[in-house]
């Protein structure tokens, strides 16, 4: 099971129309040379979305500059922040913590409520990839705190599902569910498809965490009605995985299969032979579990001559083993010495 980007995975990260909102609300500047400062700021955050986080973080140098020359402190703090949240995604966590702190200082000296909250999450996503967990939790309240008190619906959102992330971590599961299941309301109330989809995978892993499996199913089938209706092929492939997962452990096999079938499909339509060959192998182990050992068999064989495609001899050893295993266990020798 999986939570759901490089050095911060699961991490809710704002779009840029949010980000800018978080940061630049009604921000209006006399000086001339601001707007095209704003040009700068507003294609960092583009960059920071698409991924091009080197191009990015230059980007919030540069504006950070020119802020700093023309004494500009909220332009100072909201690049500071920015910097911060590149940082973190390029997985620099001491330097991400040091541009977030500059930030929340200028924050707190202008009283600009919305740096503050993003720079107060910014330290709390840090510090929980650090597994310093008890600063993270500090830091994530008190965004979220901040969050309310301006009314701030999506940073409150965001540090709800972080808190969640936050106590997932330390094993308290029981309290990341109640966070996840206040930032879910909200994503359902601001109609956010991403977010809810994050929670909704947050919340089915949490539950697995907790062996409750009929509560994990439930979760991971919100999620794939949501992932159908965004298209995303790969994903939904992944979550039918972890409704496989859930089934089997609860034993119910027939259902795992189909969740593993419609995964397959999904596999094979994307050439996606990783997948093809792993959702073959788990149809082989559960059908061996039902004691169906013709289609164990089948689906094996099929898993080998994927490997094959794959030029993973590796995995080939593995394939051949396993068909081995299982030709000697229902008696049939001479299949097992064509391997």
């Amino acid at each position: 099971m999986q939570d759901s980007q490089p050095g911060n995975q699961g991490t809710y990260i704002p779009a840029p129309a949010r980000m800018r909102e978080a940061q630049a609300k009604d921000r209006l500047s006399s000086q001339a040379s601001e707007p095209k400062l704003d040009v700068v700021l507003e294609k960092a955050i583009e960059q920071y979305q698409i991924r091009e986080f080197s191009s990015s973080l230059a980007a919030f140098q540069k504006v950070l500059n020119n802020y700093r020359e023309l004494q500009d402190m909220q332009g100072e703090g909201m690049a500071l922040s920015g910097m911060g949240l590149v940082l973190y995604a390029m997985g620099q966590y001491a330097e991400a913590i040091a541009h977030s702190y500059q930030a929340l200082a200028i924050a707190r000296q202008i009283m600009d409520r919305r740096i503050e909250r993003q720079a107060l999450g910014n330290l709390g996503n840090a510090y929980r990839h650090l597994n310093d967990f008890p600063k993270a939790i500090e830091y994530k309240l008190q965004s979220l705190n901040v969050a309310r008190e301006i009314r701030d619906r999506r940073g409150e959102m965001a540090a709800l599902n972080n808190l969640g992330m936050v106590y997932k971590a330390i094993g308290d599961c029981t309290a990341a569910i109640l966070f996840y299941e206040q930032g879910l309301r909200l994503a359902q109330v601001l109609g956010d498809w991403q977010v809810e989809s994050q929670i909704w995978r947050n919340l089915g892993n949490a539950y697995h965490a907790q062996a409750d499996y009929i509560k994990t199913i439930d979760c991971y089938e919100q999620l794939l009605k949501l992932t159908q209706r965004m298209g995303d092929r790969q994903m939904e492939g992944q979550i039918l995985k972890n409704l496989a997962s859930a089934c089997y452990s609860l034993g119910n096999y027939e259902k795992a299969v189909t969740y593993h079938r419609k995964r397959l499909d999904i596999a094979r339509a994307l050439n996606d032979y990783r997948n093809e060959e792993q959702a073959l192998e788990s149809l082989g182990v559960i059908y061996d579990s039902m004691g169906n050992y013709t289609l164990a068999l089948e689906c094996y064989e099929q898993r080998l001559a994927v490997a094959k495609l794959m030029s993973d001899s590796m995995l080939e050893e593995q394939a051949i083993a396993t068909l081995k295993s299982l030709c000697y266990l229902v008696g049939d020798y001479a299949r097992a010495s064509r391997y």
